[in-house]
């Protein structure tokens, strides 16, 4: 859902309080395998290995079957960019109007499997099963072969400005810095190349793999096992909010708030075993998509999560929604006197954006940027706010 934030910064605490996790209504009759989740803020879909698409309005507690179109009920990947829905199964299929109807876009693939989906500006990668990685630059119309370098099963993507990883299965992990025309591998360190999952937090890259979690920060030219603390190696999803990285495990969900050198179990509330295949945050919920027995979407509150919300010395800047995936309103709360400068930085303090604010209330466009954890600074002469603002698509 949409929250408006009346606050400079929201910090994640590392002390997890006893919240648990529990599944609030079945994505499909029966309930059904989760492999992928998808949310723009306010919408979360919900990929099945035999119901199709679910989407639920509100945070998971009630689902609807959105199929009308789709040819093949078995989902592995979900992206979204704008009104723009992606599904990959047997195929790439979009939707417009938020899953309503589904048209098929896979001209140019060959027939197999899509694992993987990503988005980077106006090109679409998609993962096969068999055939490495497909490129389209006109929303799915047309895909061409972009796999020089390696041409087989596909994963997981992750994306960091020009540079797209590539997770392999059972080959590790690949580069490409130049829109997918050629792949290196960098799998330097990486003593498990069976990867699942890829995710991407500033300088550092993490990657999920069949026997633990590995870190590079340098792009994957070394690897480092970062796997203290997992209570089962077999890495399905990483997901990244703010200082937090949360891993999805055939044994439940696992935290790590140091750059994954120690894991904490996150599983309250799972029968044991539980196998995590997906995770995604909507508003102040985090959502685990649960694959074999007890199957479906499970939810737990954010603030299960220790997140304290501190009010900056009476901060009057709102930045909504959050996280956010391609347009946010910045609302100031007080007079203007004078034009302020916005500047939004990453997680390294790089600079990505610059813009001047002429009213109290005004829309940035935030589509161009990555997922991640930004900070917004709003500053004039004499007003200076910081507000926290993540962006996940």
């Amino acid at each position: 859902m949409k929250k408006l934030l009346l606050f400079a910064i929201v910090v994640f605490s590392a002390n997890i309080v006893n919240a648990q996790w529990q599944e609030p209504s079945p994505v499909a009759t029966n309930s059904q395998n989760v492999y992928t989740l998808a949310s723009d803020g306010t919408n979360i879909f919900a990929g099945t290995g035999g119901a199709g698409i679910s989407l639920s309005t509100n945070n998971g507690s009630s689902w609807t079957a959105v199929n009308n179109g789709m040819t093949n009920t078995g989902i592995n990947s979900i992206v979204i960019s704008g009104t723009n829905i992606f599904a990959g199964n047997t195929g790439v299929f979009l939707s417009t109007n938020n899953g309503s109807n589904w048209i098929e876009v896979s001209n140019g693939l060959p027939s197999t499997t899509v694992h993987a989906l990503a988005i980077s500006g106006t090109n679409i990668f998609a993962g096969t099963h068999n055939s490495g990685v497909y490129l389209s630059t006109n929303n799915g119309t047309l895909w061409t072969a972009a796999n020089t370098g390696f041409t087989g099963q596909i994963q997981a993507f992750a994306i960091s400005g020009t540079n797209i990883f590539a997770g392999a299965a059972n080959n590790g992990v690949f580069l490409s810095s130049n829109n997918g025309g050629n792949w290196t591998a960098v799998n330097n360190g990486l003593i498990n190349i069976d990867v699942h999952t890829i995710a991407i937090s500033g300088a550092n890259i993490f990657a999920g793999t069949s026997d633990g979690v590995f870190l590079s920060t340098n792009n994957g030219t070394l690897w480092a096992e970062v796997s203290n603390g997992l209570a089962n190696t077999y890495v399905n999803s990483l997901f990244i909010s703010g200082t937090n990285i949360f891993a999805g495990t055939q044994n439940g969900v696992f935290y790590s708030t140091n750059n994954g050198s120690n894991w904490t179990s996150f599983s309250d509330g799972f029968p044991a075993n539980t196998n995590v295949g997906t995770l995604a945050i909507c508003g102040s919920n985090i959502f685990a998509g649960i694959i074999l027995s007890p199957r479906g979407v499970w939810r737990q509150s954010i603030s299960g999560l220790g997140i304290e919300e501190i009010n900056n010395n009476g901060s009057n800047i709102a930045v909504y929604p959050n996280p956010a995936s391609d347009i946010v309103t910045l609302n100031i709360d007080r007079n203007i006197n004078a034009d302020l400068i916005l500047n939004i930085y990453n997680v390294t303090g790089t600079l990505v954006r610059t813009e001047l604010l002429k009213q109290n209330r005004q829309q940035i466009n935030i589509g161009d940027l990555c997922n991640g954890v930004y900070m917004i600074k709003v500053k004039s002469k004499d007003f200076t706010k910081n507000q926290k603002l993540i962006i996940h698509r």
